[in-house]
């Protein structure tokens, strides 16, 4: 077990300091957790373990034990210092309690105790404790086994010492209160996805994990860190050159870790981490990145005679196609937007992380000039695509001013200008459309029906893209543009609704367009903005009575309320334009009867590993992902 040493902080009662009072977080969780669906429950887990991360940080910890409890809990269990426990001398209370039940109270504030960490706030562990049914925290220090029980926050007991402990280490085991979430089922997948992420990130420690639920055990270390990091996120992929470029850098407080590797594919994958929090929505870090691989990527070139003269240089885009790459700073007061730490918003690490990186790549180059050769030569096709791309682009704008107005000829438009109000829904077929459209609402309800499957992006460069006439029209009726030259004030409907068959080539649409979002526009995905409808798979009758069920468990339910099979019609619908107009509105298209899955994207490596398997080049890792997943197919269209 990790004992404290000469080099570790001062981690003791005078760590801890009070902003203020535990307040509201009951009652309203989503300002500290983000959500109380299923994200917002997982939330909890990441703020638990971030302060067992931070004694990672801190040299004090090197294994973390987590557990999905058959009762419905979770543990986490770390061989860090443990949280002091001896009276607090300015507040007068077991440090332990404050920690656990006074909001704004914690070490992250005094840099004695940590120099960096993720749980900046001092929010997170008493905010698990107060959206949990029940938190039980066990500490060993000093040679005793201290423990306490809270339930929805308050303590149930006083702190008291429980037994004796050769090792230090805290344990925090809590169940989350049903009546704050909307599901208390942790999903494993999910946890173990994030352990393992942070296993790369942190290449000195061992976490393991378990579910009772189902016995799976799993152990995460990763002694190559990121760069194995980025190995793994290319796994499906086929990689320019191995391994992959790694960084590592200093600039006043800051600490950069890049690693970078480069496909063959189009697409981009950037991961960016500060100290070991998940920045989703990115921030200056990752501006400072992009800065600096083209800065350096142009320098490189026009040092060489491959970019010559005036003649333009290669954009940001250019220089990202292809590019798997991970960033991990520590920062010493990182500031975040928001308490869910999705942005990192710090102005001087911009430029902390465009000075490391511009220095340490142009040095990687000139050491490597093969792999900067191959990373040049890419990103100049890269560039003459895009010439093409713009070129079609005009010639699309050019076309749609003389036919009127801009806009797809195929696309049936709402009345209603505003976009908040507005639905764009993406059909499959001609027929569907129709039926659609009859069965919209014309103030605020568009239709634009899609012949056959669009061009798969994951496997095709821009102006090949632009080049597909479905792509095309569905770019220009949402408005945003992509790419980089993306902007979501042009957005034309705030709800964009794929409406596709339920049989396998409404299912290969529906990926395919996800496809494009992702790659193309993923700050749809981001916003919330992209939707999948759902259409009812029956429709029975008997008599008078008419009911839909939109699986085969709906429609077995259904069967017994209307009184068994006998003298039941049961219709199968096997695509949208089985149905006629009203029904297609009452079950599918109209706001109140219908039900909308929002797409969300919780889990980028994750999201990124999928779309390479069911969309990339490589076959055998599809068909090992078909095998594998077989029996988890919910409607098999045979």
């Amino acid at each position: 077990m990790a004992q404290p040493t000469l080099d570790t902080p001062e981690y003791t009662a005078s760590s801890i300091q009070i902003l203020e009072g535990l307040q509201a977080v009951r009652k309203r969780p989503g300002m500290y957790v983000g959500s109380t669906d299923a994200r917002g429950l997982h939330h909890l887990v990441n703020e638990v373990l971030d302060n067992s991360i931070d004694e990672v940080l801190a040299g004090a910890c090197t294994t973390i034990d987590v557990t999905l409890q058959a009762d419905g809990s979770c543990s986490v269990r770390d061989d860090g210092r443990g949280i002091p426990v001896e009276v607090h001398p300015k507040y007068h209370r077991p440090t332990l309690e404050i920690v656990m039940t006074v909001l704004h109270a914690g070490s992250k504030f005094d840099r004695r105790a940590y120099k960096v960490s993720g749980g900046l706030h001092g929010v997170g562990v008493h905010v698990v404790n107060a959206l949990s049914e029940w938190l039980e925290v066990r500490v060993r220090r000093d040679g005793h086994e201290y423990f306490q029980r809270y339930e929805r926050g308050a303590p149930v007991a006083p702190l008291s010492v429980v037994g004796p402990a050769t090792s230090t280490g805290t344990e925090t085991r809590f169940k989350p209160d049903p009546t704050i979430f909307e599901t208390t089922a942790f999903d494993a997948e999910t946890i173990a996805r994030r352990l393992k992420e942070l296993s790369f990130l942190n290449p000195g420690v061992t976490i393991r994990f378990r579910s009772e639920k189902d016995g799976a055990v799993s152990e995460f270390h990763h002694a190559g860190g990121i760069a194995e990091f980025v190995e793994d996120l290319n796994a499906n992929a086929t990689p320019l050159f191995r391994p992959p470029i790694s960084l590592h850098a200093k600039r006043e407080s800051t600490d950069v870790e890049v690693a970078v590797q480069y496909t063959d594919g189009y697409n981009e994958t950037t991961l960016a981490f500060v100290n070991n929090i998940n920045t989703v929505d990115g921030g200056t870090h990752v501006v400072g990145l992009r800065s600096a691989l083209t800065r350096t990527l142009n320098d490189y070139a026009r040092q060489r005679g491959w970019i010559k003269g005036e003649k333009e240089g290669l954009t940001g885009e250019d220089t990202r196609e292809g590019l798997t790459c991970v960033l991990s700073v520590k920062v010493l007061e990182p500031q975040f937007e928001g308490q869910t730490k999705a942005k990192l918003g710090n102005s001087e690490v911009k430029g902390q992380v465009d000075s490391a990186v511009s220095q340490k790549l142009a040095e990687y180059f000139e050491e490597h000039p093969a792999v900067g050769q191959a990373l040049i030569s890419k990103a100049l096709q890269a560039a003459q695509a895009r010439e093409a791309a713009r070129k079609a682009r005009e010639l699309t704008r050019r076309k749609g001013l003389l036919e009127g107005g801009g806009l797809p000829g195929k696309l049936a438009d709402c009345h209603s200008r505003d976009p908040g109000q507005c639905e764009l829904f993406i059909v499959e077929g001609d027929s569907a459309g129709g039926t659609a459209k009859q069965g919209r609402d014309r103030e605020f309800q568009a239709i634009l029906p899609l012949k056959g499957k669009i061009l798969n992006v994951e496997k095709a460069r821009l102006d090949k893209m632009l080049q597909n006439e479905e792509i095309r029209a569905l770019i220009t009726a949402i408005g945003t543009g992509i790419g980089d030259d993306l902007d979501l004030a042009k957005l034309r409907y705030h709800k964009v609704i794929l409406m596709t068959d339920a049989d396998v080539d409404g299912a290969h649409i529906r990926t395919l367009l996800l496809t494009l979002f992702y790659r193309k526009m993923p700050a749809l995905i981001a916003e919330g903005r992209v939707y999948i409808a759902q259409a009812p798979l029956y429709r029975l009758q008997k008599g008078a009575k008419m009911a839909y069920a939109f699986s085969d468990e709906e429609r077995d339910r259904a069967l017994a309320e209307l009184g068994g099979m006998k003298g039941v019609t049961i219709q199968r619908y096997k695509g949208l334009g089985e149905m006629n107009a009203e029904q297609l509105a009452e079950t599918t298209m109209r706001p109140g009867a219908r039900e909308l899955l929002r797409v969300t994207v919780d889990d980028a490596a994750r999201a990124n590993e999928l779309f390479q398997i069911l969309m990339g080049e490589e076959v055998e890792p599809r068909r090992h992902y078909i095998e594998e997943h077989a029996v988890e197919v919910t409607n098999l269209d045979v």
